[in-house]
C-alpha cells in the first residue's frame, strides 16, 4: 500500500471512530455484539453505514465499539496506609464483687448484686437484693460423709514389761538417767525390746571409775575391729573376746576390760566395758550426769574413756569415746584414759 493510502486510511479510520462515537450517541445500533458496522468497498474504498447489520458482498466490515473480551486480572495493588484508630466503644457495666470478712455482711457493705463470704464460719451470703438486704447465707460446708471402711489392722507391736526398781530405794520406774540396781545410771531403755539379752544398760557410778591401760600387751583379735565390735550390745561379748586372750598369757589384770570384768560395784559383779556405740549412747543420754569430767592423777582434765572396739586401722589402737564433744579417737592401747564399766539387765533380771 502506497504512503497516501495509508494516510487515506488512517483518515479514513477517524471519520469512522466520528461517525461511531456521533452514531452511539444517536444510538443507532447496526450489530448482533451492540457495536457499529461500516462497509468499506474493497476497489473504491468507499465507506458505507448500512442500515442493516450485512455489508454488501465484497466490502469489508469494520465493526466500531464492539464489547471486546474481558482482559487478564491486573496484579494486586500497594497495602493502603492504615486507617486512623477508631473510637473508644462505651464502657461495659460494671462486674460484681465478691468480698469477704469474719462475720455476716451489713446492709451497708457492697452493692445489689455483690456476694460475701463469712471466713469464719465458712458462710455464703449474696446476690445483695436490689433493696439493700443481704439474703440468707447458705454454708459453703458439706454434709459429713459416710465413715469409710475399717483400715485393715497393724500389726502388733511390742513393749517390754517396764522396771520399777530404780531409784535410792529400787521401787521408781527404770528410766534414763535414774539411779540403777547397780549404784550407776541408767543410760538406755530398749522400750521395744529390739535387743536380745537386755533392756537397759546401766553405767557404773564415779566411784568404780579407773584410768588404765587398754592393753599392756597389745592383745589383737579381728572380732574386735569389725563393725559388729562397736555395736550397742557389742560390749560384753567384746569384752569376753578379751578375757579368751588373758588365759593364753596375753595380757594383765590391769587392762581395761579386765578391770570391767573384775569389778564387784554397787552389789553387782556383771560389768564389762562398752563398745563405742554404748559408750557414744553413754555420752548423749547422761550429759550433765554421772560426773564424767574427771581428773587423772595429775589433775590433768580427761574426760576421755576407753570402748571395747578396737581400731581396723592399726592393731596397736582401740577407740576412745570423749565426754566434752561427741567424738571418739583411736589412741595407742597402752595409753591410759578413764574406764567406766557398763552392766545390762532385763525385764526378768536385774
Amino acid at each position: 500500500m502506497k504512503r497516501t493510502e495509508i494516510s487515506r486510511v488512517s483518515l479514513l479510520v477517524v471519520v469512522l471512530l466520528f461517525i461511531g462515537v456521533t452514531a452511539q450517541a444517536s444510538g443507532i445500533l447496526n450489530s448482533p455484539s451492540g457495536g457499529y458496522l461500516v462497509c468499506v468497498d474493497s476497489k473504491t474504498k468507499v465507506v458505507t453505514h448500512p442500515g442493516t447489520t450485512k455489508c454488501p458482498k465484497g466490502d469489508k466490515k469494520l465493526l466500531l465499539g464492539a464489547q471486546g473480551a474481558t482482559g487478564e486480572a491486573g496484579a494486586n495493588g500497594l497495602t493502603g496506609a492504615t486507617g486512623l484508630p477508631g473510637k473508644n466503644g462505651t464502657d461495659g457495666k460494671d462486674g460484681k464483687t465478691l468480698w469477704n470478712g469474719v462475720k455476716d455482711p451489713e446492709s451497708t457493705w457492697g452493692a445489689p448484686g455483690d456476694m460475701f463470704i463469712n471466713s469464719a464460719t465458712k458462710t455464703l451470703f449474696g446476690p445483695k437484693n436490689l433493696d439493700g438486704t443481704w439474703p440468707v447465707g447458705v454454708s459453703m460446708i458439706g454434709p459429713a460423709g459416710a465413715p469409710g471402711a475399717s483400715g485393715t489392722p497393724g500389726v502388733s507391736g511390742t513393749k517390754i514389761s517396764e522396771l520399777s526398781i530404780c531409784g535410792g530405794s529400787r521401787t521408781s520406774l527404770c528410766l534414763v538417767g535414774s539411779q540403777g540396781p547397780g549404784g550407776g545410771l541408767i543410760f538406755f531403755v530398749d522400750y521395744n525390746d529390739q535387743y536380745a539379752g537386755f533392756n537397759y544398760l546401766e553405767a557404773a557410778p564415779k566411784s568404780c571409775a579407773a584410768i588404765l591401760p587398754w592393753s599392756l600387751f597389745n592383745v589383737s583379735d579381728s572380732a574386735l575391729t569389725n563393725w559388729g565390735a562397736r555395736a550397742v550390745g557389742a560390749g560384753i561379748t567384746n569384752t569376753g573376746v578379751f578375757i579368751s586372750h588373758r588365759t593364753l598369757g596375753d595380757d594383765s589384770s590391769t587392762a581395761a576390760a579386765i578391770y570391767a570384768d573384775e569389778l564387784t560395784c554397787g552389789g553387782k559383779s556383771d560389768w564389762f566395758l562398752g563398745s563405742v556405740g554404748e559408750m557414744k549412747l553413754m555420752y548423749d543420754n547422761l550429759q550433765g550426769l554421772g560426773d564424767f569430767d574427771l581428773l587423772d592423777s595429775a589433775d590433768n582434765w580427761t574426760p576421755q574413756y576407753w570402748t571395747s572396739s578396737a581400731s581396723p586401722l592399726s592393731s596397736s589402737t582401740a577407740f576412745i569415746q570423749y565426754f566434752h564433744t561427741a567424738g571418739q579417737e583411736a589412741p595407742n592401747k597402752s595409753d591410759s584414759y578413764w574406764v567406766r564399766p557398763v552392766r545390762r539387765f532385763q525385764t526378768s533380771l536385774n
